[in-house]
């Protein structure tokens, strides 16, 4: 037997409603910034420092001309500078995976996490396509955190060097968000 919904719980759902449909305008980040940053990203997959390690690859990956199915997680440093001594901003975390079976496309799902200055403890969000042949290439900016809350913009690449037997790279990043002020 189908129950009868009691006057106590309508009561409490249109409670619920109002105070859900109440508290959306509660929040304020300020005025809208704009942010561009520099910086080289360093992605080491040879040696005892290794920052990106292979956790999977698809049966073909080694036979298709862009290793499709083959998945890196990293915690790559990001610097001021191209060399590695230079000063340490903060770190590239999350995973990259070959997703194309023409060309080496990655698939790039990351976190941008600094640990300098007026950004320290912040986040940006990044997910996109990285065809890592390409001079420039440009994956978006999907959201951040701290500093950076409620970003959205994009993040523009260009290798600046590459080992293609170790396969590390240096790529040295622009990126441009808008976000709210914190």
């Amino acid at each position: 037997m189908a129950s009868v919904p009691t006057v106590a719980s309508i009561g409490l759902c249109l409670f619920l409603l109002v105070a859900g449909v109440a508290g959306e305008d509660d929040f304020n980040f300020g005025p809208e910034r704009k942010t561009h940053l520099h910086f080289f990203f360093h992605d080491i997959l040879a040696g005892p420092n290794a920052t990106a390690v292979v956790i999977a690859q698809g049966p073909t990956w080694n036979t298709t001309a862009g290793r499709f199915g083959q998945i890196v997680m990293m915690d790559n440093p990001l610097t001021e500078g191209p060399s590695l001594s230079s000063k340490l901003i903060g770190r590239a975390q999350g995973l990259y995976a070959t997703a194309s079976q023409e060309e080496l496309g990655l698939l790039m799902t990351l976190n941008y996490y600094f640990t300098e200055g007026v950004y320290n403890g912040s986040t940006l969000a990044i997910l996109g396509r990285n065809n890592i042949l390409s001079e420039r290439r440009e994956m978006s900016v999907v959201g951040g955190t701290g500093y950076f809350r409620l970003a959205q913009g994009f993040a523009v690449g260009k290798t600046s060097s590459m080992n293609f037997t170790s396969g590390d790279a240096v790529v040295e990043y622009d990126v441009y968000v808008v976000h709210g002020d914190r």
